[in-house]
């Protein structure tokens, strides 16, 4: 049947996503337009059900990009971070011990003095506030399902996704039709992996002489400590055990505000073995001799899991086209070493809007930012990601012990001499390639939960509060199910069952299906961490946008 038109909503700016970028970038054009004595018109629509409620993190923030979008936020009574860093551990664990490394070993840069510990959620409600007393205007719940463009090919805006269609594609009693937001610029601030994202990249060949983006997954948990296990302001990280030395990752442990612990996995999305999970090696991680201690009397409050983009300066793609650009992490802005990447974000935003500003104090729209893209590698932002480039693809090619090492003495060449011995390295194949055959790896065996510290994913999934409707379009798109039965089942061994954080697949032993297995999808449980869409090894799953305000809703994350 022939869809009824959309109807449609002008703007000076449209922003995709009301995470750290978008909302820096929403206030930053509000800010330049007051101090100049003009309007503006800036919408930002947003996935989730309320802002914040996709946003998760560790979170140890550098605080310079909000000092720099709000410089008084500090003295705000509802500033969402009240907990410096007071003491920084670095921890190597091996099976049943472990040693402390002295801070002296790790340059400047690597430090945690003056940062905050908090939540990222929190952060973006507060700036979404703040952006809206400014007057923008923030639709959440309303996915950007589609990218607009006119006739040159040039970006004009999103359109949402339509409300009320079935699961078989047909329109409910309920249809609605989509939205069209039309802007002289767009930007899109999704986050890793982006839907909408990822088909710019493809269509204005933005990653074109880039290196391969790669990803790690990072996997969390909040809880509530006991009083005599919390320490304000206490930030620890380890390395080494449970992961193999060939697979990269590593944990972060952060006390803050009332009690609360952020405990957190992160594991490299380049490992070689199919049996291997990141859900479960976190899970065995908590059991760690040094770390158990901590939960004695605690309780487990907030689960969540999302991608991280690691590839940094070398993969940072072209981040502009006409009509628009990428910024925070859809530009792949992150630190891995630093495991940070709010402050660049912010810093991203804050960019962005200036380029637009300009260009539209010039009468201009429609075309490409050029001092955006021209200006970010002589930024902070660039000087952050320079000194570290190196981290990621050393670690990768040697493991972790000699990867590591190398990496840090990389790190202060950099700092010191403002040069590395390596110059620039490749970060070699994507991750979805990395995969060995089931045949050619030894299978993990992982113990089972004890529901006290270490736990299965669906009673992890109920914590992060996600939900959605159930009689929509499938967002998890297989392309080619006879591809994903001969390839990711029988040669791959299932992967797809073990990366997911949130028991979305599985392979079922099915005497009617076809080799005797079907494929089962459980869309429901999905806490739209992307990890499908970057590492099934065909790429043969697309991740796209589900009706309306479906996914986690994460508090304190």
């Amino acid at each position: 049947m022939a869809l009824p038109e959309r109807e449609g909503m002008d703007f000076d700016v449209v922003i995709v996503g009301a995470g750290p970028a978008g909302l820096a970038a929403a206030i930053r054009l509000k800010q330049r337009a007051a101090e100049a004595g003009e309007e503006i018109s800036v919408v930002v629509v947003e996935k989730g059900s309320e802002v914040g409620a996709h946003i998760l993190s560790g979170a140890v923030i550098d605080p310079s990009g909000l000092d720099l979008l709000v410089p008084d936020w500090r003295d705000d009574p509802e500033r969402p971070l009240k907990t410096a860093v007071e003491r920084d551990e670095f921890m190597f664990l091996t099976k049943n011990s472990g040693v402390t490394l002295p801070n002296v070993f790790f340059p400047k840069l690597m430090s945690n003095h003056g940062n905050f510990v908090g939540s990222l959620s929190n952060v973006t409600k507060y700036l979404g506030a703040r952006a809206e007393a400014l007057g923008v205007e923030i639709y959440p719940g309303f996915p950007a399902a589609e990218v607009l463009y006119d006739e040159r090919g040039a970006v004009i805006g999103v359109a949402t996704g339509d409300l009320g269609i079935g699961r078989s594609g047909d329109p409910r009693d309920d249809y609605t039709r989509g939205m069209e937001l039309r802007g002289k610029y767009t930007i899109f601030g999704e986050g890793a992996r982006g839907s909408l994202t990822k088909t710019l990249i493809d269509r204005f060949k933005l990653n074109a002489g880039r290196d391969h983006q790669k990803y790690g997954l990072g996997v969390k948990e909040l809880w509530q400590l006991a009083p005599g296990k919390f320490e304000p302001g206490l930030v620890q990280h380890t390395m080494g055990w449970p992961l193999p030395n060939k697979a990269g990752g590593g944990s972060w442990l952060y006390h803050f505000d009332d009690h609360l612990l952020s405990v957190g996995f992160v594991t490299h999305l380049n490992y070689e073995n199919p049996t291997l999970s990141p859900f479960e090696e976190f899970q065995r991680f908590k059991t760690h001799p040094m770390i158990a201690e901590t939960f004695e009397g605690a309780k487990r409050i907030g689960y969540g899991a999302r991608a991280i983009m690691e590839g940094g300066w070398q993969s940072v793609p072209k981040l502009v086209f006409p009509g628009g650009c990428l910024v925070g992490d859809s530009a792949g802005f992150v630190n891995v070493p630093r495991i940070k990447g709010s402050h660049n974000a912010v810093l991203s935003g804050i960019q962005a809007a200036d380029a637009i500003g300009e260009a539209l104090k010039a009468g201009r729209q429609g075309d490409e930012l050029a001092a955006y893209d021209r200006g970010w590698r002589d930024s902070p932002i660039g000087l952050d990601l320079k000194r570290v480039r190196n981290v990621k693809p050393l670690w990768s090619k040697y493991g972790t012990l000699v990867g590591v090492g190398l990496g840090g003495l990389d790190m202060w060449s950099n700092t010191i001499l403002d040069a590395s011995p390596f110059g620039t390295l490749s970060h070699g194949k994507p991750d979805h390639a990395c995969l060995k055959p089931l045949s050619e790896v030894t299978p993990i065996v992982y113990p089972k939960p004890d529901g006290k510290l270490t736990f299965d994913r669906l009673s992890s999934v109920y914590l992060s509060n996600t939900n959605h409707e159930e009689d929509q379009p499938p967002h998890l798109q297989v392309k080619d199910p006879g591809l994903q039965k001969s390839s990711e089942h029988d040669v791959f061994g299932g992967p797809s069952a073990r990366y997911c954080p949130a028991g979305v697949y599985e392979w079922v032993e099915d005497a009617a299906a076809q080799g005797g297995v079907r494929y089962q999808i459980n869309a429901q449980n999905c806490v739209h961490c992307k990890t499908c869409d970057i590492k099934d090894p065909n790429q043969n799953i697309n991740w796209v946008t589900p009706e309306g305000p479906g996914g986690p809703n994460y508090p304190n994350m």
